[in-house]
């Protein structure tokens, strides 16, 4: 919880406006419970907010949902091998009416404990195995005309979780395999684009359908490579695809994305800073004054070097030294 609350201050000072706070596929990691309670996230809500920034959580479904079949008998579906339960489970079971009890439930907590307007509901990478697997998931896809397309089947749970949401004053945020393999999706549904192979088409299909999008495709930093690979960050123009004017104007932001699957209290500053302080510049500034990186080398080493002295481990860009490590000497 402390390395949460230790991202905000930085985050306040680069003018990152949100934070997107994950349910996790593993289960959340406090010290000692293993879990966030109401009060753990409330303290980081208020932390945020007192340095003006806003707190949005997501509840990723109907994959990435392990961590919630540990707590929720019944909500995950039963794979089999052949005729029998394999003793594996698979993502949440969108074919019984005890799943959007609990989805409405949990949904009304979510209302309660976050303010902010806005809730991102996932959506993405969802396995379609176990539920093929399952003879009651089959008889279900019969029943309602679905046939073999299980993307049918995700649509038809996202749509009701999307329904929802509405119906609580909130406005869904998705990512964007919700757009591509389906076909209702409310118009005030926010997208997030986060497949790097096709963003600048996934910008164009979406703006043209009249939907407010979020990048994040270009800044996954996680995803380590050798070298300065910062630089990427500033070569990235969000607005450059084929669109009109007013598609443009419906990219509403970007987001850094930092998964961790290899990440934890032990590498996280390292990782995170200063290479989202690179996006963060980029998204905020003018493109002509941020599409050099050589220019904006100078400032980012000098950020870079005002985070060590702040006590934030943050990685070097290149051989060097920061000034305040000689004082004295």
């Amino acid at each position: 919880m402390q390395f949460v609350k230790n991202i905000i201050p930085v985050s306040d000072i680069i003018k990152m406006e949100l934070f997107q706070f994950t349910n996790d596929l593993k289960g959340a990691f406090h010290p000692f419970t293993h879990v966030y309670t109401q009060s753990d996230v409330m303290r980081v809500i208020e932390h945020a907010r007192m340095r003006g920034i806003r707190v949005i959580p997501e509840f990723d479904s109907p994959g990435h949902t392990q961590s919630w079949g540990k707590g929720q008998p019944n909500l995950l579906t039963p794979c089999y091998k052949g005729d029998v339960p394999s003793g594996s489970f698979g993502p949440v079971d969108p074919t019984v009416d005890t799943t959007y009890k609990f989805m409405e439930s949990l949904l009304k907590e979510v209302k309660f404990v976050f303010p902010d307007s806005y809730v991102h509901l996932g959506g993405d990478e969802v396995s379609f195995a176990c539920w093929q697997s399952n003879p009651n998931v089959r008889t279900f896809m019969e029943k309602m005309g679905f046939g073999k397309d299980f993307t049918k089947l995700e649509s038809f749970y996202m749509e009701s979780i999307m329904n929802m949401t509405a119906a609580l004053n909130r406005t869904s945020v998705v990512w964007q395999d919700v757009f591509d393999y389906h076909e209702r999706i409310p118009q005030d549904t926010v997208l997030e684009i986060w497949k790097g192979e096709t963003y600048q088409a996934e910008l164009s299909r979406m703006t043209k359908a009249g939907h407010r999008v979020l990048l994040s495709a270009p800044w996954y930093i996680n995803h380590i490579s050798y070298g300065q690979d910062w630089r990427n960050s500033y070569a990235v123009q969000p607005q450059n695809f084929s669109g009109t004017e007013e598609q443009k104007k419906l990219v509403i932001g970007g987001e850094v994305a930092m998964w961790g699957e290899y990440v934890d209290a032990t590498n996280l500053n390292p990782r995170l800073w200063p290479r989202a302080c690179a996006a963060a510049e980029r998204l905020w500034s003018d493109e002509e004054k941020t599409m050099n990186a050589d220019l904006a080398f100078p400032r980012l080493e000098k950020f870079r070097c005002e985070l060590l002295r702040r006590g934030i481990q943050a990685e070097p860009l290149f051989v060097g030294h920061c000034k305040h490590e000689y004082d004295g000497l």
